[in-house]
């Protein structure tokens, strides 16, 4: 089935329909999942299947994807004067619900990665680029008081995954400690909050924060800009709220961007990629406006025969970089506070080789808000 598209003229979606009531959601996707990369996207929903005709659950199904997502929109789209911060803190925290659990790394991964898409129905909302804190249940043994919240950045549009505004989705990474004396991972050392999320089931019940911060905001009123986007491991989050505003919604800031997004990864292991598949198809359907390079630690080799980590990667690309710089384009860096100093190292040594002062070109960007970190 066919249904409009605002930049490929159509999107072509694969609707699977079963009369059987035992149809099993699992097997659905991943059936779906096997030529996903030949569709723009697909719709499962077994409850409303039944007694149901074809042609009306299609009718619905298209329905979502032929929508605009412009219901959440500031008036120009690109005015932050309204963007929402701190509406709920510590002592009137927000409750939402969980409403699915995924992980969305391989075997081998470095850890457990998890996708949590958590619902609000439009009683928190944020835009692409800002933070919710979560507030695990208990008290903690250091002082005898309730956990304090842990800040993650939210990994999803403010459309959510599902397009209606009534959902949010942070990416997790379980925290754990592995003990070399014990030879096995201390439960007393593991991260609370990140264990917490990771085990939580859907119906369970969140006390949030936020939505915090405005420095990873997009620059969406100058939409023929470029955007270089660096991260390691979960620091991707934010970028996935960025990408999907730009590439799989359809959006004011979509219809008008005009630049190039770059994306860069820097992962330990093939099995650590997150998002992997989104990132690819984008690239597939937009060449002219979305590259994806990713740093794989332990399976690429740098240029000087050692492990490849993103300031590798970004040092292979310095000069053009520097020149989209140079010509407006916004930078930002998300993951852990360890990435900076040898990216900020890497990228004063190539201002140094072609004759740049590092310190005053850093401090241009800055005052000009092009340079964006957020580290943790």
């Amino acid at each position: 089935h066919t249904v409009p598209n605002h930049r490929r003229g159509s999107v072509r979606t694969v609707f699977v329909y079963s009369r059987a009531p035992t149809m099993k959601f699992a097997a659905v996707s991943a059936a779906l999942a096997a030529f996903s990369s030949q569709v723009d996207g697909f719709v499962v929903r077994p409850s409303s299947l039944r007694h149901r005709s074809l042609a009306s659950t299609a009718s619905e199904a298209t329905s979502l994807f032929a929508e605009k997502q412009d219901f959440l929109e500031a008036t120009p789209y690109s005015d932050m004067s309204g963007v929402p911060v701190n509406v709920f803190g510590k002592k009137n925290p927000f409750v939402g619900k969980v409403k699915s659990v995924k992980r969305i790394v391989g075997p081998n991964a470095t850890g457990e990665t998890c996708h949590i898409i958590i619902e609000h129905n439009k009683g928190m909302p944020y835009w692409e680029g800002q933070s919710w804190g979560v507030i695990p249940p208990g008290i903690s043994p250091k002082n005898n008081k309730p956990y304090g919240a842990r800040l993650y950045s939210i990994a999803s549009t403010r459309y959510g995954d599902d397009f209606t505004g009534n959902t949010g989705s942070l990416c997790v990474r379980r925290a754990t400690y592995w003990d070399p004396e014990l030879g096995a991972e201390d439960p007393a050392k593991k991260g609370v909050c990140s264990n917490f999320l990771c085990d939580a089931q859907p119906g369970d019940e969140l006390q949030m924060i936020g939505p915090a911060g405005k420095v990873m905001l997009l620059p969406e009123a100058t939409p023929d800009k470029d955007i270089i986007m660096v991260a390691t491991g979960t620091g991707i989050a934010p970028y996935r709220g960025f990408l999907r505003r730009i590439f799989t919604e359809k959006t004011p800031y979509a219809d008008d961007f005009k630049g190039l997004a770059w994306l860069f990864l820097g992962v330990a292991n093939t099995d650590a990629l997150l998002y992997d598949e989104e990132w690819k198809a984008m690239k597939a359907a937009f060449p002219d406006n979305f590259r994806y390079d990713y740093a794989i630690s332990r399976e690429q080799k740098n240029k000087d025969g050692g492990k490849m980590y993103v300031q590798n990667k970004l040092e292979e690309y310095a000069s053009d970089i520097f020149e989209r710089m140079n010509n407006g384009a916004h930078m930002y860096f998300c993951g852990l506070k360890g990435m900076m100093p040898p990216i900020l190292d890497t990228l004063k040594k190539v201002a140094e080789s072609q004759g740049i002062d590092w310190d005053s070109k850093l401090k241009e960007w800055k005052e000009s808000k092009q340079w964006h970190v957020e580290v943790y």
